[in-house]
């Protein structure tokens, strides 16, 4: 799946460790094909396949070869978000930790953590065997994960043993100092063993009479994540056709193997519809077409899906508020 995508918390957490680290994470940002100004968008999720140029550029602008465990280090503690309160409204740690596993999507498309009690307790493969899934990543995640647990078990959670499943950045000891147990590298896949004492655990600042209110925030949560899923794969698809010139909400509901009935009642409920991505991908493909090559405005017309070179050039000024010739004349001026 290559849509897979990362909540906003991730990049703003990572953000404030990149900036308590005295790197520009700004800059980090950039070269990783996110505009900072668009941090604090609500319902953020960045594309995780963004996740090794994000790495690559925290290893130079930092000069440190071990970036990503000493980022987790200085990262706020996630805090006030929807998983931390489903393991505060639950009865004990070991049944929130039961209960996130089902919710790890909310953090990433991409986390595929497992929780093994038997016979010592354990999480396993986070972000297993991904192609963008780094070394610096898996650090600064499971530290962050430790910080976690810590702050809902009021400091009583400590890792017995990790085992990681790439090579180490920089020297055991560092390892040991930060993570403050065994540490192991190289392995098939990584592993996080803890005390069976844990899972018992009852926060001090449990709400269990919450607990509700909390699965019914996290289950909307995931709702809105498919849907979103569901916009992509119709921008997909209208992207596809658009090529062959017959793009229609007929085809596009064939492609997606769905009646076009529930193709429009799914995008009504994403708070769009067909014509309006349509448009959208028409804007976006013309704007790119006019500014980064130097097609032809009539095989741009046919590019774009419009049958007719008068309706093309009505939309681009609807859309633009210049013709298409202003538009490619002023941005290569």
């Amino acid at each position: 799946m290559s849509g897979l995508t990362d909540s906003g918390t991730l990049v703003r957490l990572a953000y404030q460790g990149l900036t308590n680290l005295g790197v520009d994470a700004d800059e980090v940002l950039r070269q990783s094909g996110f505009d900072p100004e668009k941090l604090y968008q609500s319902n953020l999720r960045t594309p995780f396949s963004a996740q090794p140029r994000f790495w690559r550029a925290a290893v130079e602008l930092s000069g440190d070869p071990c970036i990503g465990l000493h980022l987790g280090e200085k990262m706020p503690v996630y805090k006030g978000q929807i998983l931390e309160y489903l393991f505060l409204s639950s009865a004990t740690f070991g049944d929130g930790l039961r209960r996130v596993i089902n919710y790890q999507r909310l953090l990433s498309d991409a986390l595929h953590g497992q929780f093994k009690e038997k016979p010592t307790p354990c999480l396993t493969s986070y972000f297993s065997q991904h192609q963008y899934a780094t070394s610096h990543l898996a650090e600064a995640m499971v530290l962050g994960l430790i910080r976690a647990f810590q702050a809902v078990t009021d400091g009583a959670f400590k890792a017995d043993k990790i085992i990681f499943n790439h090579a180490p950045n920089t020297e055991l000891a560092e390892y040991q100092r930060i993570f403050q147990c065994d540490i192991e590298f190289n392995a098939k896949s990584f592993q996080l063993f803890f005390p069976p004492s844990i899972l018992n655990y009852r926060s001090l600042n449990a709400v269990p009479e919450l607990l509700n209110l909390h699965v019914m925030a996290a289950d909307q949560h995931l709702a809105l994540l498919q849907r979103q899923d569901f916009v992509r794969e119709v921008r997909s698809a209208i992207a596809a056709l658009l090529e062959s010139g017959d793009v229609s909400i007929e085809r596009v509901a064939a492609t997606l193997k769905v009646t076009p009935r529930n193709l429009r009642h799914q995008l009504v409920g994403a708070n769009t519809s067909f014509q309006r991505l349509l448009n959208q991908h028409r804007h976006s493909l013309a704007r790119r077409l006019l500014s980064r090559t130097d097609e032809e405005i009539n095989e741009i017309v046919y590019l774009t899906g419009f049958s007719e070179p008068s309706t093309f050039y009505r939309a681009f000024r609807r859309w633009e508020g210049t013709t298409p010739i202003e538009f490619r004349s002023r941005y290569r001026s």
